[in-house]
């Protein structure tokens, strides 16, 4: 069973969404048997290239947010997430710019079989040291963390060999119903918008699980057993 999460590498709700999409495939009884893959939806590609921002300048010029509106919101997204196991995780006290060169480091990563590892390190790099994922020496850092070839790594991202890949990723996603990240697909038959819960991630796993593997009922011989009127009691040889 696959479970598909489209997500934007700087958005909190996503490092959070992740998490809990790997709590409730911990939780779930055949979760050694589900997939978990992550795709790009990049919302950060009007930022310009090149230099980054503070999440506050971000937050006021994009969405008129600040001051205290902009610290009530970030803190409860930092405040769940520390209640759920991670931290730190820094959202206000961050920096935000192009994500663009970050999708497609992470698309080479997946084609190099390394798809968890990669979003797993950037969500952790990005939210919880609070390190930026913009530049190339940004992602050939990481790339360096996770074995990739540094050069090989370098070309994919300088030649922009993964550009169609990310803005399909993000097409498809569209075309699903999404309009915002993350958005998780749960056996290609849920979709699921938001940082969902672990308990509802787990409610959809177990219904995914049972609509493909239903119980086949054999006969049991006349073995006995109680029903609606009660337990027979049987009869002695």
């Amino acid at each position: 069973m696959k479970v598909e999460i489209w997500a934007e590498v700087t958005c909190p709700w996503c490092g959070l969404g992740s998490h809990r999409v790997d709590r409730a495939v911990e939780r779930f009884e055949h979760g050694e048997q589900v997939e978990v893959v992550h795709r790009s939806f990049p919302l950060g590609g009007d930022f310009p290239t090149g230099r980054t921002i503070s999440v506050r300048e971000a937050l006021l010029s994009k969405h008129g947010i600040s001051g205290a509106q902009a610290e009530a919101a970030t803190r409860h997204i930092e405040t769940l997430a520390a209640a759920e196991g991670l931290s730190p995780y820094r959202v206000l006290d961050n920096q935000v710019g192009n994500t663009e060169p970050a999708h497609e480091f992470l698309a080479h990563a997946s084609a190099e079989g390394k798809n968890r590892e990669a979003w797993d390190a950037v969500f952790r790099t990005y939210f919880g040291a609070a390190e930026p994922v913009f530049a190339l020496a940004d992602l050939l850092k990481l790339a360096e963390e996770l074995g990739l070839d540094r050069e090989r790594t370098r070309q994919a991202l300088t030649e922009r060999r993964y550009r169609s890949q990310v803005r399909d990723d993000a097409r498809r996603a569209q075309r699903l119903g999404a309009t915002g990240a993350p958005f998780i697909v749960v056996d290609g038959r849920y979709g699921v918008p938001g940082a969902q819960d672990s308990d509802t991630l787990l409610g959809l796993l177990r219904s995914a699980w049972d609509e493909t593997h239903p119980v086949t009922l054999t006969p049991a011989g006349g073995a006995p057993a109680c029903g609606p009127d009660g337990c027979a009691v049987p009869a002695r040889p």
